[in-house]
């Protein structure tokens, strides 16, 4: 690193670990000591063991099921605030809370704003997120968010399949612009499905538009929370004369029994970033690590360089 930048120093919360790890492998940098003591009732109190007056605080923490990883994220702001740092950067491979975008209904709240608010609100100076759920989410911050995207570990991956027949596929039609972007980088046809839910998490109809017949399909989206969609989706393609279904998804929030469902499915592969932990029996999950992606990025904000030119699609 550029000794006339300030120094740079990386922590994690408890559940992150893993990753920051990995990611300060790549940066060549050791993992900042921190200690997180939890009490009787559930209260944790959050401090750092080495000190970071000055410093450049990257803090890694994806704000997964439960809201202890929020809170601890919080915490390590407010405490790296209150210990001098001279910028704080939240690193959130997965941004969780990220569903409730947009007031579709009256009486309802908006979590993404107000989680961007908590952040801001406690003293971070940056974000650097991964694969939002909406795009839009970017400008609740009033701090730059440097938004990347897992294509650039999917696209080398897909292609590596060496798959003849093509044809890239969204679960549902919000997902329509991230799989249009596949589609045109790999030069593919794109087709979509229109789902009609119940409710949360409960899909009632789905409708296939597009030609599948003879095709090795991938389904594109940014989570799988019970994998009744993706399921669906891939039992959908079969049934219209795709030949294999292969899904491609940022975030594994693989809530039960979402893995049953994902082993029992017709689905050849379930193909997954690291971005949360996932440790359970899957067969036919794949798991890419992004830690590369994170530490480049960390690398170029520091050293104040662009970020875009990783960018292979968006």
């Amino acid at each position: 690193m550029n000794p006339s930048l300030p120094p740079l120093k990386v922590f994690s919360g408890t559940k992150s670990k893993y990753i920051a790890e990995e990611i300060c492998k790549e940066l060549g940098v050791e993992l900042g000591q921190m200690n997180i003591q939890h009490f009787a009732d559930g209260e944790f109190e959050v401090s750092f063991e080495e000190s970071i007056r000055g410093h450049e605080v990257y803090l890694v923490q994806s704000t997964f099921h439960n809201i202890d990883n929020l809170m601890e994220l919080l915490l390590m702001i407010d405490a790296a605030k209150r210990a001098s740092a001279k910028s704080i950067i939240a690193v959130m491979p997965y941004f969780g809370w990220a569903r409730q975008d947009r007031k579709d209904k009256p009486r309802v709240s908006i979590a993404a704003k107000l989680v961007s608010d908590l952040l801001t609100a406690a003293g971070v100076n940056r974000v650097i997120t991964m694969d939002l759920h909406a795009d839009q989410i970017q400008g609740f911050f009033d701090v730059p968010v440097d938004h990347l995207y897992a294509s650039s570990v999917f696209i080398p991956y897909i292609q590596s399949l060496g798959l003849q027949n093509l044809v890239i596929a969204t679960p549902d039609v919000g997902g329509a612009k991230r799989a249009n972007s596949y589609a045109k980088y790999l030069d593919v046809p794109l087709v979509l499905c229109h789902k009609q839910r119940a409710k949360a998490n409960v899909v009632e109809k789905m409708t296939l538009i597009g030609d599948v017949v003879d095709k090795d399909v991938i389904l594109i989206d940014d989570m799988v929370d019970t994998a009744g969609t993706i399921t669906k989706a891939a039992e959908l393609m079969l049934d219209n004369g795709a030949r294999s279904v292969r899904a491609l998804s940022t975030h594994a929030i693989m809530s039960d029994p979402a893995t049953e469902r994902v082993n029992n499915s017709r689905l050849t592969e379930i193909i997954f970033t690291n971005s949360i932990p996932y440790n359970k029996d899957c067969k036919k999950c794949t798991i890419i690590s992004v830690a590369r992606l994170f530490a480049d990025t960390i690398r170029r904000v520091h050293t104040n360089e662009s970020i875009s030119s990783q960018y292979l699609i968006k």
